[in-house]
């Protein structure tokens, strides 16, 4: 029986894999035949493999700063004054707050402490401590208990609902802090979806988002998650939601790009439909996201993570030079999705970023003719 299921395992690897596999395959040696490295990334100027960066889905380098000196000193103070300097209704806040959150998260991870050691995280513990009414430690507590609680221990277990109910108390004493900051009910909206609020107890929460930060991707990003199908809603009610944020997206807006999420989020598991990524519903989704990235500010926090997305999109479309087009943008940063779901995110964007290479030059193109 046990030969009977490793088997069928196989069987249904294959299928995944053999197309796959087949068709980078074809492009490769399309580029140069006989030889499956003809396709070179770095003539490009992209970074190499071990370059990529995968903290961040693009460049903040004050943010890397900060987290550089805060992790050598274990002192606090740089990174409550880089938040205290960014503004609180901004996509750049939250992510900076995730950031700080996920450093301490990952430090403790690496050294839970013991007699004689300190743990990691303790800069955290501190902050809290000797600032109690500082709204940018509380927001970062928040989070960090919220990963804490994703990393470390498995929803619908005991544990994990004791660690969500502290985030959950945590998000209300940050927003005391800060009544008109939406980070606290963002981080409370991985709360939601953790302990299963239901959808009118999620509406209202997500009415007071909207009360603060109508259009801020993050907080809509995070809200998809408790829509879809594998949380608390449908796939139905999930394109329903990103779908109504794009039809009331102001111009210049990644919201517009909020569909294409949702097609992610819902990706079949096994592929067996041939053409699927060329179909109405994953093309109308990939000219939204186009369309949002290029009307959006150069500098929205947002835009990397919509890049990300278009290029594995974009290359499961075999639309090599669209994708070429965002990779110029993004290289050298790999911390967004979907790259950040594998067990190594920079190998998983080299792989796409060599099949758009190859597709591209397949197809006539090089160096010279790639616009930057």
């Amino acid at each position: 029986m046990e030969i009977l299921w490793v088997l069928m395992a196989l069987v249904m690897l294959g299928f995944v894999l053999v197309p796959f596999l087949r068709r980078r395959r074809g492009m490769i040696e399309q580029v140069a035949p006989g030889h499956p490295d003809g396709a070179d990334p770095a003539n490009y100027g992209f970074a190499r493999q071990e370059e990529l960066d995968i903290r961040m889905p693009g460049p903040d380098q004050d943010l890397l700063d900060v987290l550089d000196l805060v992790q050598r000193t274990q002192d606090y103070k740089a990174a409550a004054q880089l938040l205290a300097g960014t503004g609180a209704e901004g996509e750049l806040r939250w992510q900076r707050v995730q950031a700080f959150a996920g450093a301490a998260s990952l430090e403790l991870r690496q050294r839970p402490g013991g007699v004689s050691e300190t743990p990691g995280g303790q800069w955290l513990r501190v902050w809290r401590a000797e600032a109690p009414k500082d709204a940018g430690g509380a927001a970062v507590h928040a989070e960090f208990l919220v990963q804490q609680a994703w990393r470390t221990s498995t929803p619908g277990t005991d544990e994990f609902r004791i660690i969500m109910e502290e985030a959950r108390s945590a998000c209300g004493d940050a927003a005391l802090l800060a009544p008109g900051d939406p980070i606290p009910y963002l981080v409370e909206l991985s709360v939601a979806r953790g302990l299963a609020y239901t959808q009118p107890e999620f509406e209202q929460l997500w009415l007071k988002i909207l009360d603060r930060a109508p259009a801020h991707m993050g907080a809509h990003l995070a809200a998809l998650h408790y829509w879809c199908e594998k949380w608390h809603g449908s796939r139905a009610q999930a394109y329903q939601f990103a779908e109504a944020a794009a039809a009331r997206a102001p111009h210049g807006s990644l919201l517009a790009a909020m569909p294409l999420f949702a097609v992610f989020e819902h990706l079949p598991e096994v592929n067996l439909v041939s053409g699927f990524y060329q179909s109405e519903v994953v093309t109308k989704a990939i000219h939204g996201a186009l369309h949002a990235v290029h009307s959006a500010r150069a500098d929205d926090p947002m835009l990397a993570h919509v890049r990300h997305l278009l290029v594995f999109f974009l290359v499961r479309a075999e639309r090599w030079a669209e994708a070429m087009g965002q990779l110029i943008h993004i290289d050298g940063h790999v911390g967004a999705l979907p790259w950040t779901l594998s067990a190594d995110p920079a190998a998983e964007f080299a792989v796409y970023r060599a099949l758009a290479v190859a597709g591209y030059e397949a197809n006539g193109g090089s160096p010279a003719t790639l616009l930057h």
